[in-house]
């Protein structure tokens, strides 16, 4: 199936209170897909009505055609899910942990043996295996949560808030092997976070989760697109040469650029130039040709920070937007 997971219309209320509001959103199979948000956006509580954890008050949640509300048990028997505080038996070893879930999965003896050495190989435990997981730091007990999700052979794995607690190296890590075993196992993934960076160094495409909606949905040059309309590149200049910039020539030129959308003039020789692609080699070019002394020229793209504060941090579309990711040529 194109769509391995399908929302239509998910609501959920608790009373006068609507956490998720009319939630439409389809997830490719295979993708590694980011449901990115402030906590309190209603992330959880979306997961929890995909796993058939809790009903929606209207509309439905199908995962690998199932529908999670009529039928939560064949949906959990296809996914894997890893909230957001994996618990473990604590005076049971790493390995006793696996084995304890791939029996309760219907799978025993030495092929469950097997199964669990491989997955605990595979999420950097092999060493560790027969150590306490009472004893296991945050990190390590994340990475045996990813073995624990993925002992039962699942179709799809959703992880919630994976990353919280964890060191920047352990961080790094969690995500490289995140994205590895998506890309060995064939997995679809749906993180839950509301780190941005995180979900932009794994994810395939990005859901903005905000009070219960979804605001938009892409790779990071497709919601850049739908949010910044206007301009999708910043090049920054600094120009000098005075008869040709009292005179307009510059300006008259840079305009006449079939890419150019707005040019704002700022003190000492800078110029801020909008465009709806990357010309930066042609505006060079045009600079030198006004007349011009070309000191300076930088391209800046929309990146998730700008995304992110413009609907996270209660930021409004504004025109003279200036963007934060910096490419200095």
């Amino acid at each position: 199936m194109d769509h391995i997971i399908e929302l239509v219309e998910l609501t959920k209320k608790y009373g006068d209170y609507t956490a998720v509001d009319r939630l439409n959103l389809k997830i490719r199979t295979g993708e590694v897909f980011g449901l990115l948000g402030p906590n309190g956006a209603g992330k959880s509580t979306t997961i929890l009505m995909m796993l058939g954890l809790t009903e929606p008050s209207s509309g439905k949640a199908c995962v690998c055609g199932i529908n999670a509300t009529t039928h939560p048990v064949e949906v959990k028997r296809k996914v894997g899910y890893l909230p957001e505080d994996v618990g473990f038996y604590e005076d049971l070893t790493g390995m006793e942990n696996l084995l304890y879930t791939a029996r309760l999965n219907g799978m025993h003896g030495t092929i469950a043996q097997e199964k669990a050495s491989e997955l605990l190989e595979k999420v950097g435990l092999g060493k560790d295996a027969n150590k306490k997981a009472g004893k296991y730091s945050r990190g390590m007990r994340q990475r045996l949560g990813l073995a624990d999700v993925l002992i039962k052979n699942p179709v799809v794995i959703i992880l919630d808030e994976p990353t919280l607690g964890i060191d920047p190296n352990g961080v790094r890590e969690l995500l490289e092997l995140i994205q590895k075993l998506s890309r060995e196992e064939g997995l679809t993934v749906l993180l839950s976070s509301h780190h941005l960076h995180q979900v932009q160094q794994v994810c395939d495409r990005v859901g903005l989760f905000v009070s219960g909606q979804l605001k938009a949905v892409g790779n990071i040059q497709e919601l850049s697109n739908q949010l910044f309309s206007n301009h999708n590149f910043m090049i920054q200049v600094k120009v000098g040469g005075s008869p040709a910039l009292s005179k307009n020539g510059l300006h008259t030129a840079l305009l006449q650029l079939k890419a150019v959308e707005k040019i704002d003039k700022q003190t000492e020789g800078w110029i801020n130039i909008g465009c709806s692609e990357d010309i930066t080699p042609v505006i060079a070019q045009t600079i030198v040709d006004a007349g011009a002394e070309l000191y300076h020229l930088s391209r800046k793209s929309y990146g998730l920070d700008d995304i992110y504060q413009l609907y996270f941090e209660g930021g409004k579309k504004h025109e003279n937007h200036t963007p934060s990711q910096t490419n200095v040529i």
